[in-house]
Formats: structure tokens, sequence, C-alpha cells
């Protein structure tokens, strides 16, 4: 890999657009490793990912500075959004992974300490009426922090993975891990399609075809990122020589034929619903027909992940005026991190009718939106989308100077009871956010409001963000916990974005469960989940409401400053670089190092 004169240079000897028979070897190459890797010692498979995490390590840097460039934020602040999104939760996947082999070679299961499940214990009344998704009982097992670092680094965030129900704490460990539990496993050869946005996605997709289900895979990246395969060759540079891993560039043609392939075991995407309906159903005249009656054109599983209108939860509360600012900084962050091009961005933020403070916090969201540091909208059809949603809501309210044409775009007041609302039914995928308000006297009644709200109008399952003062949180005591296990989302975030929970390798990623290949939603299945549960429910993810030191005023005791994934954070480049240096190689002087760049936000 090469940079010349500030522009990333892909090798021309490795070919983006393989033809027929290039993929039909790279098939059959799979086909006859896939047993072997199905089969492979423990420590075998420890030795690809300290393999990985070397090439990661060594990539890094042009990793990055390809990816930056190729949106148009190099040498700016916001080039901290692809270390924070690229290598660095790569980097902690794998060595988790690591750790999980590791306890499962050692004692027969991953390193998960007895301290960290609990069982909850609802109260008799659920906010939205739901008495299945969050059982009395239901097991839940804290997976973040997972050591002293992370601790030190993101002090005050924690995740929790719940389980489904049929999981009890007596049978969790069985349902860890399963595929190490059998004795001589067929392989298969899995078809990873990559997501052309968030860089990490594709090699994090392929470490769960790997990891999770024994299966070898075949990686097709999306032409929008297909300038990373040198880099993810030189990571997967072993297991590509022992014939566990190939990839592919090419565009919807050679993904066509890779989905109809023979040779092709099982298929995993990240994208958009339309694209997993053409696979699955095909397309022409008879696809609808085919969808509304079960009738797939593939016989051979599907597993994905597919988007999300996000929702932002406002829970009121006694803001104070720098709470005002700190969050609506927040919601701009959820939705024009990398540009609005997120399966997970905000899109639907809700707030309460009767709280006085709602238009004082709306007028500074959109402030925020219009102050935050330009940057090209480099997806492909992010203006056709924005266009598309003016011409939907012509009271829809350009914000900030384009960068490239394209406006940020609040479109405030929509019509919470109206079904036929396009951004309550579709991703804009784009710099568009909406706003609807919703009654409710009080916390709990708004906030019961809002749970039935987002499971039944909303379309995904995502990932929801929840914004709510620990106040707040305090004196709603267990109907709090009751509303999070009422919500049907597979990552709920309070008082932090959802994209947090996908850089977590120990969380898991995915929609909530129950999907179906003829009514997908937000997909099926789970990836990342580093601790291998075989049955979770969902993630959820706690941060502090305010940074330090004004975290110390509400009685959170945190030290985690303003994040580094803010996009109004003056050294998020900084931070990510520190941050990945110190996961390559800890030391004190590395952690010492990382807390000071985090800490002159």
């Amino acid at each position: 890999m090469r940079r010349k004169q500030g522009r990333c240079v892909i090798r021309l000897d490795l070919p983006t657009g393989p033809a027929r028979a290039e993929l039909d070897r790279d098939v059959a190459a799979l086909r006859a490793c896939a047993d072997a890797w199905a089969r492979l010692g423990l420590a075998g498979k420890i030795r690809h990912l300290r393999a990985m995490r070397a090439g990661t390590v060594e990539v890094a840097r042009d990793w990055v500075a390809c990816a930056a460039e190729a949106k148009g934020i190099a040498g700016t602040a916001l080039a901290g959004e692809e270390w924070l999104s690229g290598p660095w939760p790569l980097l902690t996947a794998l060595d988790r992974l690591a750790s999980t082999l590791g306890g499962i070679a050692r004692d027969g299961t991953p390193p998960i300490p007895e301290r960290a499940i609990r069982t909850r214990s609802p109260s008799t009344g659920s906010p939205a009426g739901d008495t299945t998704s969050g059982q009395a009982g239901q097991v839940v097992v804290e997976v973040f922090p997972v050591d002293t670092a992370d601790r030190i680094l993101l002090n005050g965030l924690r995740a929790e993975v719940w389980m489904q129900p049929e999981v009890t704490r007596a049978t969790l460990r069985d349902h860890i891990a399963s595929f190490y539990k059998r004795t001589q496993p067929a392989g298969r050869v899995t078809l990873v399609l990559g997501a052309g946005n968030i860089a990490s996605i594709p090699p994090l997709d392929v470490l769960s075809v790997l990891y999770a289900h024994g299966s070898v895979a075949l990686l097709k990246l999306n032409p929008v990122n297909a300038y990373l395969l040198p880099i993810f060759a030189r990571i997967f540079a072993t297991l590509i020589d022992e014939g566990f891993v190939r990839l592919a560039g090419g565009g919807a043609d050679t993904g066509a034929y890779l989905t109809a392939h023979p040779g092709i075991d099982a298929i995993h995407l990240t994208g958009g619903e339309q694209t997993h309906d053409a696979i699955v159903f095909g397309s022409g005249p008879d696809a609808a027909a085919r969808k509304h009656t079960g009738q797939p054109v593939v016989a051979k599983p599907v597993t994905s992940e597919l988007g999300n209108v996000t929702p932002v939860i406002v829970v009121p509360g006694p803001w104070s005026e720098p709470d005002l600012v700190f969050q609506a900084a927040h919601v701009a962050t959820q939705k024009l991190h990398n540009a609005g091009a997120n399966c997970i961005a905000a899109q639907i933020l809700v707030t309460a009718s009767s709280w006085e403070l709602a238009p004082r916090f709306l007028e500074k969201v959109r402030a925020a939106m219009a102050d935050s540091p330009a940057r090209p909208s480099y997806y492909p059809g992010s203006a056709g989308r924005v266009r598309a949603v003016t011409s939907d809501h012509p009271a829809a309210e350009p914000v900030g100077v384009p960068m490239d044409g394209i406006h940020r775009t609040f479109v405030g007041g929509l019509d919470a009871g109206d079904a036929s609302e396009p951004l309550f039914s579709r991703e804009a995928f784009g710099p568009v956010l909406g706003q609807t308000a919703l009654p409710g006297d009080d916390a709990r009644t708004f906030l019961r409001n809002a749970v039935a709200f987002c499971n039944e109008r909303l379309h995904g399952t995502l990932g929801v963000a929840i914004l709510i003062h620990p106040r707040t949180i305090k004196e709603l005591g267990a109907d709090f916990d009751d509303a999070l296990a009422a919500l049907r989302y597979g990552c709920i975030t309070i008082n932090t974005w959802p994209g947090v929970g996908f850089t977590l390798a120990t969380a898991s990623w995915g929609a909530y469960p129950g999907n179906t290949l003829a009514d997908v939603g937000s997909g099926i299945g789970t990836v990342h989940n580093a601790y291998l549960f075989d049955q979770p429910q969902k993630t959820v993810v706690y941060a502090p409401f305010a940074p330090f030191p004004r975290s110390f005023g509400d009685g959170e005791r945190t030290l985690l400053p303003t994040p580094p994934w803010f996009v109004t954070h003056r050294r998020a480049d900084a931070v990510g670089r520190a941050l990945f240096a110190y996961t390559a190689k800890p030391s004190p002087l590395r952690l010492a190092a990382t807390v000071l760049a985090a800490l002159r936000a």
C-alpha cells in the first residue's frame, strides 16, 4: 500500500472486478478448505487472530488516510471518525475474540465472571404493555468494561447483553459458543456482502462468519469503498494464504453471480432492505408475489443487518443550559457522523409536547447541525434522497451552508399519528433529521408513549437512543428498566449514540430477534458479539448524561470528557490515533497520552 501526493493508490495487481472464472476458482478454493477451517483447533484459530492483529496495526495509518481522503475529511479533526470506526474496533474485536477462545481452551467457556451475570426483576407494569420482551428472570450479562483500561479510557460507559427469554441463568453457559461444542463439524462457504459506508463493517462481518459460525468467507466489497481491498488483503493475509478467506471487488453483477453460485452455502449482507429482497426474492414483476407468499429464489440461509429509522427519545427533565447545548451537539453527532451515511444515524427526534424546554432544545439542535464542521456528502445518492425529503416536506428547513450543494435538513413538527409519513418508514441515509412531539405531562407517561411510538410506528429494530437526566432515571426507578425491556430494538443506548454499541466488540449487534425473510426489517442474526452468545436479545449501553467535570454535579461521578466521536470534538483525530496506538501496544505512557488528548477537547 502506498500514498502519492496525498492520494491513496490501489495496487493494480489486486483487481477490483474479477472475471467469473476467477470467482469460480475462489469459491472452489474455499470449498476445498471449509472443513479444515471448521475443524481447526483453538490454537490455530488464535494464531490467525494474532496475525490479523499484526496486519491491522501495520496498515492502520494507510487505512485511515485512504478512508479520510475518499470521504473528503483528510487533514481535519473529523478524520478521527475513521480511527474510531475503522481499525480501532477491528483491533479490539480481534483481542476480545482471542480472549474468548483462550478461555474456551483453558476453562471450556469464555472468561465471563459470575459477578457480571444478573437476572432482571421488572415491576408489574410494563411501559408499553409488553409482557414478553423483558420477563422476570431475564438473564443480563455485563460485557463492558472488560478491563482496567476500559474503565480508565471510557470511564462511565458500560454495556449489557440481555438474553432471549428461554435462556436461564442455569443454562446460560450452554448458550455460549455452541459451535465449539461440536465434534467434527462440517464446513461451509459464506458470501459476505460488505457495506460501503463504515470501513470496519466488512472485516468485522468476516470475523463473525469465521469465528461464531466456523465458516470460511468470501468477502465481496461494495464499490463505494473498494479502495480498501489491498488493506483487507494484508489484514487477512494468512487466512488467504491457507484458503480460508477470499476477497472480491466488482459491482452488482458480481454480487448477483456470487449469491446464485452453487458453491456458496450461506449469505450475510450489511446494506439495504431492497438489496436483501432482490437477493432473496429476485427482481422483476414476480418478485413482490414471491415475497408475499414467502417463496425465496435462494434456498441458502441469509443473515443481514439492514439499517433503521433511528429514534432519539428526549425525556423531559431538569436540564440546565449547558445540558441543552451538550445534548444538542450530541444529536448533531448522531445525525452527521459519516455525513449521515449510517444505518444507525439519528432520524427522528422524539420530544415531549408539554416540556417547556423543548422549543429551546430544538433551536439548539438546529444550531448545532448548522455549526458542525463542513464536510461533503460523499455517499452516492445522498443528494437525491435529500431532495426527496424536501419535496415531501415543503416546510423542511435547510440548516448551515452546504459544502457540496447538499443541505443539512431539519423537518420539525411531524405528525406522530401519520402512518404514511415517509420519514417514519424510510431511511434518509443522509443529513436529514425529523422531529415529532408526543403527549405526556410527566417523564413516566411520556416515556410510555415514546416506547409505544417507536415500537409501533417507526421502521426497523436496530437501535434507539434515549437522552435522560440522571435524576429522572432515579425518579422513574424500576419503570425505567421496564421501558428498556419493552423497547423492541437490538441496541438501546442511554445518553450515548447506538453507534457506540457498534464499536464495543463484546456487545451483540443486529436487529431485535423475530424478523423473517419476507418481513426482514432491520435484518436477521447478530454480529460482533465477541463472547459468542448464541441467543442475545439486545445490547443496552449506559453513558454519563454530562461530560466530566459537570458529571459530578449530577452525581454521576464519572470521568468521561466530551467523547471523541462527537463531530464537534476539536482533537478527535489526535484522540483516535492515541487510542489506537495504546490498544495496539498498551503501556502506561500511551495510556496517559490518550487520556491527555481526550481531555483537550
